[in-house]
């Protein structure tokens, strides 16, 4: 539940009120859907229980009729039935992730089911298809889940993507509350490729938090759930639609000011700090205290961190997105900066950096990093089910043309 709405008094004070006024019930939503940590630090050392996602609900609405079609719908080679589905290891607003096993070869996947009728119903269709074509470019950076294939039936879309189980970097904060230094780096440098990688094409994340951001059996960065990216986004180009999670906000999100590729370097440093110091950079229990604080309140860096530690927080968290760390050249600003100088990018892209922490996972089966809300949920019957896709409304069957994906042989 989210905490109430406090009355302001300063006039600092009251213009953010008025500012988060106008737009309380797109933010309510945002922060409901995206999961949000509004808790003490001592609730902060058990799991949150609430994990639901969803797109952004603020950008331009499309309606049931606002079909896209990225080719032919029907792909013959795929079905849920190929699958044994063994364990549920994560859950959004649309559906649930699975751990699943091919039956002709015994290959692990996490397969992303989702209701049709749920999106529909939502109005989301298009930020399903924008997260699947961002999938889809995904499988040529090492730090980024890739999707395998997608396929659909009537009632219900499955993205078979990447299997990583050495769990949720949330898992872990929540576990040692901060990290050292050199392990934060490690992360973040990771990170910041990846982000670097879909800036490259155009494309912003927008949604980095612990959360969002996975280990794989060796303990290597794996980012995950693009929900919320925005295309076609050139180096100069801005947007404006209000999303995101309100822990890692950007000021000039919160102020619903255009905004470019610099909110996910604002998003890096947030991730970073609490990396650091075991708590996002401005955070209150109470939501509209911790917008003000966004907006307003000067970053504070305590204990004995290095220099560089502390001017590349400073260069990220930057209010002033014109001055943010990133706000020039972008990835390559990042790369340079003094904070990195241990970091061989080259040899980190190609993951001969021995990460600092090892997951120690014994197999794909081994789910000791995954919340046991999910694995202990049993499994339901419909997502076996191979229902003819010619039973399908036509509007759930026009909504998702082109939504199923087979590799060629290019691809593989």
């Amino acid at each position: 539940m989210l905490v109430a709405w406090m009355e302001l008094s300063s006039t600092a004070l009251g213009k953010t009120k008025e500012l988060i006024k106008h737009g309380r019930e797109r933010i309510e939503q945002t922060i409901k859907a995206s999961g949000s940590r509004l808790c003490s630090y001592a609730e902060r050392v058990v799991f949150l229980m609430d994990r639901s996602r969803s797109p952004d609900k603020s950008s331009q609405p499309s309606t049931p009729t606002d079909n896209i079609n990225l080719g032919p719908s029907a792909n013959p080679n795929a079905k849920p039935t190929d699958f044994d589905f063994l364990k549920v290891i994560g859950k959004g607003s649309f559906g649930k992730v699975l751990l699943a096993k091919r039956k002709c070869d015994g290959t692990f996947y996490a397969v992303k089911v989702l209701h049709k009728k749920t999106i529909l119903k939502k109005k989301e269709q298009n930020h399903i298809m924008a997260e699947r074509n961002v999938l889809l470019k995904n499988v040529k950076h090492p730090f980024l889940v890739g999707l395998h294939y997608s396929f659909q039936t009537s009632e219900k879309l499955y993205f078979v993507l990447d299997y990583v189980n050495g769990g949720e970097l949330f898992f872990h904060l929540q576990r040692e509350r901060c990290f050292r230094e050199p392990r934060a780096r490690f992360y973040a440098a990771e990170v910041a490729s990846a982000i670097g990688y879909l800036h490259s094409l155009n494309i912003i994340y927008r949604d980095l938090k612990p959360e969002n951001i996975l280990l794989d059996c060796q303990g290597h960065i794996v980012l995950t759930d693009f929900g919320l990216c925005k295309e076609g986004m050139e180096q100069e180009e801005t947007t404006s639609t209000f999303c995101g999670t309100p822990e890692y906000l950007a000021p000039e999100v919160l102020k619903k000011q255009p905004y470019d590729r610099t909110v996910d370097w604002w998003c890096l440093g947030a991730v970073l700090y609490e990396m650091l110091f075991g708590l996002p950079p401005f955070y209150s229990r109470d939501v509209s205290q911790m917008y003000d604080n966004i907006l307003h309140k000067p970053l504070q860096i305590q204990g004995t961190k290095t220099v560089a530690a502390c001017d590349i927080l400073q260069g990220l968290l930057h209010k002033d997105q014109k001055r943010r760390l990133g706000a020039k050249t972008d990835f390559l600003e990042i790369k340079n900066h003094v904070f990195f100088s241990p970091i061989n990018w080259d040899d980190l892209y190609h993951k001969r950096i021995t990460p600092p922490f090892n997951p120690n996972v014994a197999g794909p089966a081994d789910l000791r990093h995954f919340d046991p809300e999910f694995t202990q949920e049993a499994i339901s019957a419909s997502i076996t089910r191979t229902p003819e896709l010619a039973a399908s409304s036509s509007s759930a069957s026009d909504a998702f043309l082109g939504f199923s994906y087979a590799p060629t042989e290019e691809d593989i």
